[in-house]
């Protein structure tokens, strides 16, 4: 045993991984439809949306009107409570139209791209291991791109006010379908990301945490100036907030900032060029794609052509993984957060005694079916939510699928009473919705977790 526990030491040290977190708890949903290692051009979309509903917190303040011609990097719209914090369009061209919706709400605002080519705002290059930190700050205000960082507790635009005690950077993705990051980045924006970690080591007295998987090639390991970590298990092992629970947890009056790879590229780039380049290749994948595959893009821009190729007419399309994802239409438009579209079956045909007896294949953490012993194999899985809400009971299933150190029900009926001391103290400050996404996936009462959740850290947010 002694000798066998120092030669897989010996072999992590070896691969420089050193410790491996393994996690335990948690599901992976395989589901049929996962991208092809092919990059395409979906370059092609006409329009381009920032969506401000992509923001939690937001109250967006216009800066333009329709009819306005606006480069890569124009700002569009600010926070109203911040006006600094400013939310650039990723294309040239006009401002389409501005959709709201109820109480005249910002819900999209629309860029009629250039057909020749995109123009930039030149926003001055810099190298960011010779700036302060006021400067670094101001620099990724101007383009858009400090919505990118997100602080926990609660998910929000950060304060450029605050110091974090440390940033966290997950660098795989767990989630189904879920991209590989190997097919995101190319060597250029490895180095563009080694920029943007320059830049974010002038914004923390902590350390930069990035997070890959064990025993995995990833081009992002390369990076310098990051404390690594290696993360072993299912989903959720790729989600930030699991990360950060099993690396530095967040305690009441801390702050921590996270941040996507693909919006530290972004960053990087604007410290090198002086310009706003919003391309990204994300993955549209899922069951009813007959080709699912990587495609090449600029951030919010419109999926209808992506998607062209299907099975069948009557999908769910979903900006994100189908977990934590939005529902779009099937012209609607990439989220601001989002590298991945998924397309499956939509699943509202009625299904007689579908609850009692299983009539396919579907994922379940249940042992009692009869296809539990086929659970390591793809499914072609839908939407339908096999029964309604009902009486919300003890059945230790949330459990089973939760790798972090609260009690995910006892949180939920904290919330749903309102009450602030129980939700403190049941560990409210460390979780945001998608951590308990899969014990919405896996819950026999059908609650809406995840909304919950939103609606107590938002309670909590508004008493502090």
């Amino acid at each position: 045993m002694c000798f066998t526990s120092n030669f897989a030491a010996d072999l992590r040290s070896l691969s420089g991984m050193g410790n491996i977190i393994k996690i335990k708890r948690g599901k992976d949903i395989n589901l049929i439809g996962r991208a092809e290692k092919t990059i395409r051009d979906g370059a092609s979309s006409t329009t381009y949306a920032v969506q401000p509903p992509n923001f939690k917190g937001l109250v967006p303040k216009l800066e333009v009107k329709e009819g306005d011609e606006v480069k890569a990097g124009t700002a569009i719209f600010s926070d109203k409570s911040n006006p600094n914090i400013k939310f650039t369009s990723p294309v040239s061209g006009e401002i389409a139209e501005v959709v709201r919706g109820d109480r005249r709400a910002i819900l999209q605002v629309r860029i009629l791209a250039d057909t020749s080519g995109i123009s930039y705002e030149d926003l001055g290059a810099m190298d960011p291991r010779s700036a302060d930190r006021d400067s670094i700050v101001l620099k990724i205000q101007q383009a858009g791109l400090w919505p990118a960082l997100r602080q926990r507790p609660y998910n929000v635009i950060c304060d450029a006010m605050d110091v974090p005690k440390a940033i966290f950077i997950s660098g795989f993705n767990s989630a189904p379908l879920g991209p590989e990051t190997n097919m995101l980045f190319n060597d250029a924006d490895l180095r563009s990301f080694q920029t943007g970690v320059n830049a974010l080591s002038k914004l923390t007295d902590g350390k930069i945490h990035l997070s890959l998987r064990a025993n995995e090639d990833n081009i992002l390991s390369k990076a310098e100036g990051v404390e690594k970590h290696y993360f072993s298990g299912p989903h959720p092992a790729g989600l930030v907030g699991v990360q950060i629970h099993h690396i530095d947890p967040v305690n009441k009056g801390e702050v921590v900032w996270t941040i996507q790879p693909n919006h530290l590229v972004m960053i990087g780039r604007l410290f090198e060029t002086g310009k706003y380049d919003a391309s990204q290749v994300i993955a549209v994948a899922g069951s009813e794609l007959n080709a699912p595959a990587y495609y090449k893009v600029i951030s919010g821009c419109q999926v209808g052509s992506l998607i062209q190729d299907l099975k069948q007419d009557h999908v769910r399309v979903i900006s994100g993984d189908v977990l934590t994802g939005t529902r779009i239409e099937k012209d609607g438009y990439l989220g601001y957060f989002d590298n991945l579209i998924s397309v499956i079956p939509e699943g509202d045909e009625y299904e007689f005694l579908g609850w009692l007896f299983p009539t396919y294949a579907r994922p379940t953490i249940s042992s009692s079916l009869p296809i539990s012993k086929f659970l390591k194999k793809q499914f072609r899985a839908n939407t339908n939510y096999h029964g309604e809400e009902r009486a919300y009971v003890m059945t230790g299933q949330y459990e089973k699928v939760m790798p972090m150190d609260i009690l995910p029900v006892q949180l939920i009926k904290a919330i749903l009473a309102k009450d602030l001391e129980k939700m403190e103290k049941l560990g409210i400050y460390e979780v945001v919705e998608e951590d308990l996404a899969l014990c919405e996936f896996v819950c026999t009462s059908k609650m809406e977790v995840q909304q919950i959740l939103r609606e107590g850290l938002e309670l909590m947010e508004s008493e502090s």
